[in-house]
């Protein structure tokens, strides 16, 4: 997998979660929303290596994760986040609610509200997780 492909499954995932919550289908747009999250993060991290370069063993194992707090600092975006979120407290909370979601919600049930909260905390304008990301990416 590269990049480009990292970033075409972040959309891909992102637009299947809208139409299984217009389906009336919240459980798989919630989680199919979360990994639109962690496929754009992985795009950040695919961008940070060079080509024909070895990779870094570590990077490598630790990019191999659904956590978004931890794909964040792997593409070393924590700290320009960080600041973000110092200034802008609404970010922070979209944050918050996107660091909710886990690839284990897969055997929960979500409700409409928990899939609408967390689309619109990725997706929201410029104030969204994923539009920041897609600057990055």
């Amino acid at each position: 997998m590269n990049r480009l492909d990292f970033q075409q499954l972040s959309e891909l995932r992102l637009n299947e979660a809208r139409l299984l919550l217009q389906a009336g289908f919240p459980d798989g747009a919630y989680y199919l929303a979360g990994y639109a999250v962690e496929c754009a993060l992985k795009a950040c991290i695919a961008k940070r290596t060079c080509e024909h370069d070895f990779p870094d063993k570590k990077l490598v194992n630790d990019s191999h994760t659904h956590d978004i707090g931890d794909l964040l600092k792997h593409a070393r975006l924590n700290a320009e986040f960080d600041a973000l979120t110092r200034v802008d407290p609404v970010m922070k909370s979209k944050l918050d609610t996107i660091e909710e979601w886990s690839e284990s919600r897969r055997y929960q049930r979500n409700t409409r509200v928990d899939a609408e909260s967390l689309l619109e905390a990725i997706e929201e304008g410029e104030g969204g997780l994923l539009p920041w990301i897609r600057q990055r990416w």
